[in-house]
């Protein structure tokens, strides 16, 4: 069974993997690419989908209080203030962006960066790994 500082670093690696592929989305767009933007954003969600149904049957084996100090559980709980939001706007972005319904996907989009861009900083930097 992995350590609590195995699981947080894991953790933090999958999270800076998926923002890459969230940015080369956003670099596809601004190449003019949707169709690519499209594609990508479909591998994050998939990417991003595997990794919250991971980290949730993981905890299911993992004894939370014993694996985990009181700041690093503060800590995971800041980040689920941004990452479980995140997690429930993807199928949001997903549809809207298949189905085509640009202004809405838009909004929609401006939100999820936001609590994506906590989700980055609290995932990357704030979860103690040690």
């Amino acid at each position: 069974m992995p350590t609590g500082p195995q699981i947080i670093l894991t953790l933090k690696v999958l999270v800076a993997t998926v923002t890459v592929l969230l940015v080369a989305s956003l670099i596809a767009l601004l190449l003019k690419r949707p169709r690519l933007h499209g594609q990508i954003n479909t591998l994050f969600f998939v990417l991003t989908m595997a990794t919250v149904f991971g980290f949730e049957v993981l905890l299911q084996f993992v004894d939370v209080s014993a694996a985990f100090n009181d700041a690093t559980r503060e800590a995971l709980r800041v980040h689920l203030c941004f990452s479980i939001p995140s997690a429930l706007l993807l199928p949001i972005m997903l549809y809207t962006g298949k189905t085509r319904r640009k202004s809405v996907h838009i909004a929609f989009g401006i939100v999820f960066g936001i609590v994506w861009a906590g989700t980055f900083v609290t995932g990357v930097f704030f979860l103690p790994h040690h």
